[in-house]
Formats: C-alpha cells, structure tokens, sequence
C-alpha cells in the first residue's frame, strides 16, 4: 500500500466498502470482522480468538480445511465460490447471489499470514449491463 490511513479513517473504510470480511492468523483463529450488525453470516462476539472451523456448518467444513490447507503449503492463493441463499429481510421466495472469497496473506517474502473471507451479496450486480458513466 502507498501512504499510510489513520486508524479511524481505515475502520471506517472497512465498514463501508459493500462486502464483508472475517479475518484469520496463520493459526486460524478469528482476528476481527467487518459489518457485525448486518452480516449474512452472522456469528457471536466471543469468536474473536476462536479456531475458524466453530464458524463454519459441519457440512462444508472439510472445504475450509482443504482451502486453508493449500494457502499454508503454498498451494493456493485464493477460492472463490457462490451459493443461493434466502436471505432474511429479503423476500423469502426469492433467493440472493452470495460470492464468497478467501484471500491467503502473505509477507513480502511470501510466508502465510493468515487469510481473508470475503463476502458479498451480488443479486444487484447481476443485473448490471450496458454502460453507466459517472453522475448519469
């Protein structure tokens, strides 16, 4: 990154920007997460500190392992994937586009950090043609 953001100005980037993330250490234990209000998937305070696999439904659990086992051998670098999912608030017949993103973080010398999840509701997005210029 070039320059450098105050700490207010970086928190409230990352509770802006239209997607949420979760943050792991190379350990996976959960470092912190964006948008705690109003998250797709929601989880409770005390995860912070917590192994990443009590965030995730036993059913895909082994896809996690896989994911983080790749990004610690140097493997893989990101997985990204997408589910339909009936969103609360939203109508309930009608399901929403998540994409769910996971980064691997590395050093400059390129030793595994942790990762990051991302995730984002692009139902809007998919609608999304032509040609829109700014201000239009």
């Amino acid at each position: 990154m070039i320059g450098e953001l105050p700490r207010n100005i970086l928190n409230s980037m990352l509770q802006t920007i239209p997607m949420e993330f979760s943050v792991l250490d190379k350990n996976d234990k959960v470092l912190a997460w964006n948008k705690h209000d109003t998250r797709i998937f929601k989880r409770p305070k005390g995860v912070v500190g917590k192994d990443v696999r009590n965030c995730h439904p036993q059913k895909s659990l082994h896809k996690v392992e896989q994911i983080l086992t790749e990004f610690k051998d140097g493997s893989r670098d990101k997985a990204r994937f997408w589910i339909d999912l009936n969103l609360e608030g939203k109508d309930a017949s009608q399901s929403q586009k998540i994409l769910i993103e996971y980064y691997a973080l590395r050093d400059t010398e390129g030793v595994y950090l942790g990762c990051v999840e991302i995730t984002q509701n692009i139902t809007e997005l998919q609608s999304i043609t032509g040609e829109k210029r700014l201000l239009d």
